[in-house]
This record gives structure tokens, C-alpha cells and sequence, in this order.
């Protein structure tokens, strides 16, 4: 079973009018890469490269590798600590000795980007990374949406509502929000959430790390399989990793040794998108190998041209594999081990063990206090906005595709620009190919990119949700370029 949703999510009217402005920046589909930008094609082997991307920690680190092969110069590419002072206020973090220093071409293409970026508005953007966090409001809508998410379930368990009326409370608002909650564990993952120039928290007393820590872990909660164990093991290694057809294979992710997945979206990609490499998870039964992935057996049912088909297709094995998720989480708080990655070191079984014991013991009490009712309408809330026709579908799907620039280059990450409510809606998560640019932007000033550096990214706001929708699932294409070329700009 491919074992973790993403990040792919979760009010007031007072509070939604309240922080609208953050999402003021309107714009079509994707962004704009400039063909005069472009200096050459790309090459799939190694080069040397410098990756500014941000840790669970603290705010940034530098990886870098190196080989025999020859590329342009790094010399003219500014970190965040090369274009800015040094000082006891900013915050910095070494890389860490086990991380990988190799990144895909995908991440190469969004190097590439930010540097570009860096080099032309190097002032606006450094300040705009460095001292901005989502903190006072994203914290404020965590509590509101993990709190009404709560009263919602225990409404639906103890209102008695119908499953329909339910399915419309799950819709929306409960999709929102889950989306919401997604979004802002995301922030804290990325070192965005908390103020940057603080190691400390709570009158000195905690640290940071400690904290984030503790925001993703309670913060992940009511849910009925969550977000925390998808964004603690599963998202920094995509941003270095995505489109890579070494890592990203169902195989290697569940058979690997390594604590971190090593392109944690695969997991839920697989249902939706091309992937090279074999299938996993394998299991021996009677001395016979078995492979059983349901993502894979869903997708290998799509038929090309067969927009509706396929989107049923989806919507089925993505649900039904959310629905074993919770069953598997019983299993884990049991046994103390997640028998889908049985190559894990401890400290990973560890923390399963820890979170779905917590987990379960929640959604016991709401069953207790509410109902089945309660927990169905957390499972709707956490997967509906994810498949169509709802309208977060959109981004969700083709947020790493294969697109083709003017120039002929394969464009690994897009964004959907539906307009103001839309950005509202999502909380920026429609801000994706923004967000790989410069990971460590809060939510709610991703937009603002657009406005330093228009010709990056396209203008408009005219994206139609439902036209996305048909084209993703009327052809399916490579995960992040994953099969093509993809040119250094």
C-alpha cells in the first residue's frame, strides 16, 4: 500500500475578510520561463550544484556537489547569507551529515531560477526570505481550523446528520480547513511559521526545534490519518529529490534503509502520474513474492482520452488506500513497527509507533463522545479536496507535471492562478512552483514574487480549475519532467 497523502491540507467570515489582503496577488496556469534566460540544455549527469533549501530547524542550508563534469560558474550565485550581513540575529544551520548533496534536474531547474532571481532582485528577495514568517495569522488559523474541525466531527457524530449532509460539511468547510491545517505544518516545516531571528520561544525556555517539532506533532491532530509522518519524513527530501527516477520509484521508497523517504510525494503521485522504475511494496507469502500497490493498480486502469473514467478511477483508489491508511495506523500503535518499510531504522518505527498511538487515541475519544460519524467526517474533510471535482484538485494534480515552455524545455513545477478567493481557499498552497523557487517564504507572501519578479512568472488570474482537471486526467504525464530534458535557464 503506498502509505502517505500530501501535501499534496486545510472560519469565520470575520477572520477569512481578515487575512484576504495576504492573498491580493493575482496572476494563468504555470508561470513564465524565459527563453532568453536560457543558456543551454540539460544534462542528466552530475553536476556541480548549490541548493539553498530550508530545515526543519531553522531557516536555511547549503548542499553541494561536485564532479568532473563542467557548468556555468556558481560564482555569481548569492545565498542568503552571502547577500546579507552576518550577524547574531539570522539564524543558520549547517547541512547535515547524512543528507544527500546530490539534487534532481528538477531541483537544478529551481536552483537555477532562484539564482537568476537572486542576481536581478537580490535586496527585495533576501530581506523578503529572511525576515518574513507566517507566525501571528498562521498560527491563529491553525487553532481555528483544528478546532472547528473538531467541533464539526463531533456536530456530525452527535447532530444526527445524514452521510450526505455530511459530505457537504466535508466539502466545505471541512476541506478548507484540513487544507489549511496541511499548509500551515508545512510553514513550521520549512522554518517559515516561527519568527526566523528566534531560537528561542515560551520566555527563553524553549527551543526552537523543539517547538516546531511539537506544532507539527499536536498540530497534525484531530485527523484520521494525517499529515504529521508525511511532512516529518517525507517533504524536504522531495524538494531535493522530485523527478529524480533514481529515487522517485515505488521500489526504492518502501524497500530503502534510510529514516527519510527519499521523495516522499511519490507516494500519493503514483496514483495520477507516470513514475520510472519497479513497484512497491513487496511482500513474501508462501514463499512467493508479492508485489501489492493499489496507487499502481489504479492508475495501470486509465485509459488515454478518458477524462471522467480515469477521475473515478482516481478518486477510488485514492480514497480506498486513505481508508488502509487508517487501519495500517491501528497496526502501527499496536505492533510498535510499520510492516510497509521494513528496512527503517528503529528511530522510524519509533516515531510511527508514537504518533498513531496519539492519533488513535484521539479518534477512540471522538468515537466515543460522537460516534463513526465524527471520524467519517474528518476521512472526507482530509481526502475530497484532493480528487474532483472539487476545485483544490486542480493545483493538487499538476503541480509537478511535464509541461513544455515556449522554448521546447520541460517545466517540472507550475502553479494554478484561479484568483484571490482561490489563493484564500488553498492558503497559497496554489503557489507551488513559487514555493520550490524560494521554500522558505511564508504562505501568505508567496505572491508577492510575481510582483518583484514578473517576468519569471506569468500574468493573469484566469485559470480555469475545471479545464485543468480534464487535461490532467485526460493524459497523464511523467512525474516533474521525470522522462524529458529539462533546459538550464
Amino acid at each position: 500500500f503506498t502509505m502517505v497523502s500530501k501535501m499534496p491540507p486545510t472560519t469565520s467570515l470575520l477572520t477569512a475578510s481578515a487575512i484576504l489582503h495576504c492573498f491580493c496577488i493575482t496572476s494563468t496556469h504555470s508561470y513564465a520561463s524565459p527563453r532568453r534566460t536560457i543558456v543551454g540544455s540539460f544534462s542528466r549527469s552530475k553536476h556541480v550544484t548549490t541548493l539553498l533549501r530550508s530545515s526543519p530547524s531553522n531557516t536555511f542550508e547549503e548542499i553541494t556537489s561536485s564532479s568532473s563534469d563542467t557548468t556555468p560558474s556558481l560564482s555569481s550565485s548569492h545565498s542568503i547569507e552571502q547577500q546579507q550581513p552576518h550577524n547574531n540575529e539570522v539564524i543558520t544551520t549547517p547541512p547535515s551529515p547524512s543528507s544527500s548533496t546530490t539534487i534532481s534536474p528538477a531541483a537544478t531547474w529551481h536552483k537555477n531560477r532562484r539564482r537568476q532571481m537572486l542576481q536581478k532582485y537580490g535586496p527585495q528577495l533576501t530581506k523578503l526570505e529572511r525576515d518574513s514568517s507566517s507566525n501571528t495569522l498562521a498560527l491563529s488559523l491553525l487553532t481555528l481550523s483544528n478546532l472547528s474541525l473538531l467541533s464539526l466531527a463531533i456536530v456530525c457524530g452527535t447532530a444526527q446528520l445524514s452521510v450526505g449532509q455530511i459530505a457537504l460539511l466535508a466539502v466545505f468547510p471541512g476541506s478548507m480547513f484540513s487544507l489549511w491545517t496541511l499548509q500551515i505544518l508545512h510553514d513550521c516545516l520549512h522554518g517559515s511559521l516561527l519568527n526566523k531571528r528566534q531560537q528561542k520561544f515560551m520566555f527563553g525556555k524553549v527551543k526552537r526545534r523543539t517547538l516546531q517539532d511539537a506544532i507539527l506533532f499536536w498540530g497534525s491532530m484531530p485527523s484520521v490519518f494525517g499529515y504529521y509522518l508525511y511532512l516529518k519524513y517525507g517533504h524536504l527530501t522531495h524538494h531535493k529529490s522530485l523527478g529524480d527516477p533514481k529515487a522517485a520509484s515505488l521500489e526504492k521508497l518502501f524497500d530503502s534503509s534510510s529514516k527519510e523517504f527519499e521523495d516522499g510525494d511519490v507516494l500519493f503521485v503514483a496514483h495520477r502520474m507516470k513514475l520510472k522504475g519497479k513497484v512497491g511494496p513487496k511482500f513474501t507469502v508462501g514463499g512467493r513474492e508479492i508485489t501489492m500497490s493499489i496507487s499502481k493498480t489504479g492508475f495501470n486502469n486509465w485509459r488515454e482520452d478518458k477524462p471522467l473514467w480515469n477521475a473515478v478511477v482516481f478518486a477510488t483508489s485514492f480514497m480506498y488506500e486513505r481508508f488502509m491508511l487508517m487501519i495500517n495506523d491501528v497496526v502501527v500503535a499496536i505492533t510498535g513497527r510499520n510492516y510497509f518499510f521494513p528496512n527503517k531504522p528503529k528511530e522510524f518505527h519509533k516515531e510511527c509507533a508514537k504518533y498513531c498511538r496519539c492519533a488513535v487515541m484521539v479518534r477512540g475519544l471522538l468515537w466515543k463522545m460522537a460516534g463513526w460519524k465524527s471520524l467519517l467526517f474528518l476521512y472526507l474533510s482530509e481526502t475530497l479536496w484532493s480528487i474532483p471535482p472539487h476545485p483544490a484538485c486542480a493545483m493538487f494534480v499538476t503541480n509537478h507535471g511535464s509541461n513544455v515552455d515556449d522554448g521546447g524545455g520541460c517545466i517540472p513545477s507550475s502553479s494554478t492562478y484561479a484568483g484571490r478567493w482561490y489563493s484564500l481557499f488553498t492558503l497559497g498552497t496554489n503557489y507551488h512552483c513559487e514555493h520550490h523557487d524560494f521554500p522558505t517564504i511564508p504562505l501568505h507572501r508567496l505572491g508577492e514574487l510575481r510582483k518583484i519578479a514578473p517576468e519569471f512568472y506569468k500574468k493573469g488570474s484566469n485559470d480555469n480549475v475545471f479545464r485543468i482537471m480534464k487535461k490532467a486526467f485526460s493524459k497523464p504525464e511523467f512525474y516533474a519532467c521525470m522522462d524529458a530534458g529539462i533546459q538550464h535557464m
